[in-house]
């Protein structure tokens, strides 16, 4: 196994390095650091939490040296306000014994204050793709002075509608330059960007999406509905001693809210938190704090959130609902046992959701352990709007086909209602004289039939 001073590091990241405890580059860092540092192209593929941001960071920390002009030399897209605050911090901590300028944008925040941060220059910018596209059209930001491009989490960015953003940024920014691409997962809107914009990259394949993290014990609870799922996890929280910081996934931001509305009514408040992109920047940033702090015991977030949360020692990851994509159940329970450690993963699924979790299964090609519904957990009978209505849905074509035949779907006319328009009595009065209306257009006509 090779160390970190076997990269040919500068002494001041292996300083930096050092004073983070690091020792050991992960097999991306290790791969990836020759050929990013080669200036060639380079796609990367790798699991969330397999270190990427070092990977391409500490190449370019290691390249980069002291400069004083305005516009970035080095441009780091990613998909979240959340990531582009971790990305800016790693790096900033990467960099402590060296003279860079590393700062953040994203959108959430006053655009006023991030035009006048960049007007007085940075070496290293890490954005969102949508604020970044907003202040170079303004005029805010020139990106003609850019080397290298990062191009983080791409699939998340494709998938949140931001390919024309970055299709126009490619237009934006210098055609001679290097492209660095990381992602978890090589979809067709990948690569076609690749095709379209990078120069004969080379990929570098890391625990692709689809092979289970081993350090992670997987687990399975079939469940009836959605307010019995929540009388799980709240047996759960307060059964297991060792569930002391979990991260619970739901399928949309409706379901998180509610989730976290269940368990303010039992007054969990002060133990539960929830985030997510209808939440406001400050509520994020707090929410987020607590939960690494530990202030709260469970974090309620959706899938956008999976890739957007770097928490040392997530206990548990708890998927309230199966993901209909097998790659988003990865990526969701690669948020605990980070850096080798064990993690935890909990699904709890209902009948129509079965069929999802053999979809893991068969992407994973292994089987995640079943455990049976605990007898002392209430059953309840209350239905969310959304499973009322799919309840209804299934009643109403049964009754469909039962029912008896319905009558015809019209009244007769009354009387008046039987009326047809004339034309009027003068109109009638020469169409009786003249066989046909006397029109204005045709007064020699007229005259003739007098």
């Amino acid at each position: 196994m090779s160390t970190f001073q076997e990269l040919n590091l500068s002494k001041f990241i292996l300083r930096s390095l050092e004073d983070l405890g690091f020792t050991t580059p992960t097999p991306i860092q290790q791969e990836s650091f020759s050929v990013i540092s080669s200036g060639r192209d380079i796609i990367g593929l790798a699991q969330t939490g397999t270190g990427k941001t070092l990977a391409y960071g500490l190449p370019i920390l290691n390249q980069l040296k002291y400069g004083v002009q305005i516009p970035p030399r080095v441009l780091i897209l990613v998909p979240t306000r959340e990531l582009v605050v971790q990305v800016v911090e790693m790096l900033q901590n990467a960099s402590s014994h060296q003279n860079l300028r590393i700062m953040g944008i994203y959108g959430g925040a006053n655009i006023n204050v991030q035009r006048k941060k960049i007007g007085e220059g940075t070496d290293i910018l890490v954005a969102t793709p949508g604020r970044l596209y907003d202040l170079c059209v303004d005029g805010a930001l020139t990106l003609n002075a850019v080397k290298q491009l990062v191009i983080d989490e791409v699939d998340v960015m494709l998938d949140l509608g931001f390919r024309f953003q970055l299709t126009n940024l490619f237009e934006i920014l210098p055609t001679k330059k290097q492209n660095i691409l990381f992602s978890a997962t090589m979809t067709d809107e990948v690569e076609i960007l690749i095709n379209d914009f990078f120069n004969a990259p080379q990929k570098i394949s890391i625990a692709l999406s689809g092979e289970p993290l081993k350090n992670i014990a997987q687990s399975a609870y079939p469940v009836k509905n959605f307010y019995t799922k929540f009388n799980l996890l709240k047996h759960l929280l307060s059964q297991q001693e060792d569930m002391n910081k979990v991260l619970v996934f739901t399928a949309s931001k409706k379901m998180a809210d509610r989730l976290h509305n269940c368990f303010l009514e039992e007054a969990w408040g002060n133990r539960i938190s929830v985030t997510h992109s209808n939440k406001s920047q400050n509520h994020r940033f707090a929410a987020l704090e607590d939960f690494e702090s530990g202030n709260v015991q469970a974090l309620i977030t959706t899938d956008v959130m999976a890739r957007g949360i770097d928490i040392e020692s997530v206990s548990h990851v708890v998927n309230l609902d199966v993901p209909r994509f097998p790659e988003n159940y990865i990526h969701r329970i690669g948020r605990t046992g980070r850096a080798n450690k064990i993690g935890n993963s909990i699904t709890f699924y209902t009948e129509n959701e079965f069929e999802f979790v053999q979809g893991i299964e068969e992407l994973m090609q292994m089987e995640i352990n079943k455990i049976e519904f605990p007898a002392e957990v209430e059953i309840s009978k209350e239905l969310t709007p959304d499973e009322v209505q799919k309840t209804n849905e299934g009643q109403s074509n049964h009754q469909l086909k039962n029912a008896e035949p319905s009558g015809p779907a019209f009244h007769e006319k009354i009387a008046k209602n039987k009326k047809v328009n004339l034309g009027g009595s003068y109109k009638q009065t020469i169409k009786t004289k003249f066989k046909k209306p006397r029109t204005k257009g045709d007064k020699i006509g007229n005259r003739k039939r007098k």
